[in-house]
C-alpha cells in the first residue's frame, strides 16, 4: 500500500509538477517565451505607471492572464497533438479555440492599458 499523498507532501509535490509544467512551457512553446519576456519587462513598468495599488494590480494581472492561457492553450495543444497529428476538425476546432482564447487574453491587456495610462 502505498503513503497517501495529502497535506504537505501533497503540496509540495504539487509544487514540483508546477515547476516542471513552467519550465516545459518554457524550453517548448516559443509563444510562452515571449510573453514571459514581455511580463518581465512590463510588469515593473507597470508598478511605475500605476497612479494607486488598483490600477497596478489590474496592469499586472492583465499579463498574468495572457501567461495563465497561454498555458492552457500549450496544454490543449499537446494533448490534440498526442491524440493525433491528422488533419481532424474537431482537433483543429480545439486548438483554434485555444488560440483564440490567447487572442482575447492579448485584446483585453490592450485595453485595460490603455485606458489605465490614457484615461
Amino acid at each position: 500500500m502505498t503513503p497517501k499523498n495529502t497535506g504537505w507532501l501533497r503540496i509540495i509535490k504539487a509544487f514540483g509538477y508546477s515547476l516542471t509544467g513552467l519550465k516545459a512551457a518554457w524550453l517548448n512553446e516559443a509563444a510562452f517565451r515571449q510573453e514571459a519576456v514581455l511580463c518581465i519587462i512590463l510588469i515593473p513598468l507597470a508598478f511605475l505607471l500605476g497612479n494607486n495599488g488598483l490600477e497596478r494590480a489590474l496592469l499586472i494581472s492583465c499579463f498574468i492572464l495572457v501567461l495563465i492561457t497561454e498555458l492552457l492553450n500549450s496544454a490543449i495543444e499537446a494533448l490534440a497533438d498526442r491524440i493525433s497529428l491528422e488533419q481532424d476538425r474537431l482537433i483543429k476546432r480545439a486548438k483554434d479555440i485555444g488560440s483564440a482564447a490567447v487572442f482575447i487574453a492579448l485584446c483585453y491587456t490592450i485595453i485595460v492599458w490603455g485606458l489605465v495610462l490614457f484615461s
